[in-house]
């Protein structure tokens, strides 16, 4: 049989069992030192932690935030990065609409312009000339002529996939609809993702339109509707 459990308490207060950290924070406001005893009146000291007096300095300015929290819901701004600001939106090798597509709305979107990995196929072309799109510059003459060009990968995160002109220590950002899998690309610094499990990379850019309330274009808004049905 086990012997009968002991009471510890918070010196002064109450011999029932409780969480004496939290205790010593509400009750002790005196000294540097937290106090407890067993119901034998044994006394156990220790050191107040510098989160504990920290706390209770702090208790009274935590209050007056409180009460004057307003019940509303504050209008908070929606994020776009700042680092896809300039850059260049390339797709995957294997030139697709979508890849096209979704690199010439993300371009809109964030500020930055198109590139292509590899020459067009022949629905992408039809859809460029449909809705008056000028043909993306190849990525290998933009890192060409600016090596230090900010990369943007859309439709692809993996290296097997990604134009060899492309240096990743130049990539901010990506933006994709595939599953992650062997070869994805490994950067030395943070980047933004943006991955969903989505039928294409351009609902994802259409759908940040939308949620920005923002209106694209009416070339892009036709090249992303085409990269949807494709």
């Amino acid at each position: 049989m086990s012997p009968p459990r002991k009471s510890f308490a918070f010196a002064g207060i109450s011999n029932e069992p409780h969480f004496g950290g939290g205790r010593a924070i509400r009750d002790s406001r005196e000294g540097t030192t937290v106090r407890y005893s067993q119901v034998d009146d044994i006394e156990i000291t220790r050191r107040r932690t510098t989160i504990e007096q920290a706390v209770i300095e702090r208790e009274a300015a935590a209050h007056s935030i409180a009460r004057n929290l307003k019940p509303t819901t504050p209008t908070v701004e929606l994020f776009l990065p700042e680092a896809l600001s300039g850059a260049y939106f390339v797709g995957h090798l294997v030139t697709d609409l979508d890849s096209v597509g979704g690199a010439i709305g993300a371009a809109e979107l964030y500020g930055g312009k198109a590139a292509l990995a590899s020459e067009v196929n022949s629905e992408t072309a039809f859809a460029l000339e449909e809705f008056g799109v000028t043909l993306p510059p190849k990525i290998e003459d933009v890192v060409e002529e600016n090596p230090n060009a900010k990369i943007c990968l859309v439709d692809h995160q993996q290296t097997t996939q990604m134009n060899h002109a492309i240096n990743p220590d130049q990539v901010v950002g990506c933006i994709d609809h595939h599953a992650l899998q062997n070869k994805t690309i490994v950067t030395d610094r943070p980047i933004y993702i943006d991955i969903r499990p989505w039928g294409s990379m351009s609902t994802i850019i259409a759908h940040t339109f939308l949620t920005h309330n923002r209106r694209p274009s009416i070339s892009v808004a036709g090249m992303l509707l085409f990269a949807f049905f494709r």
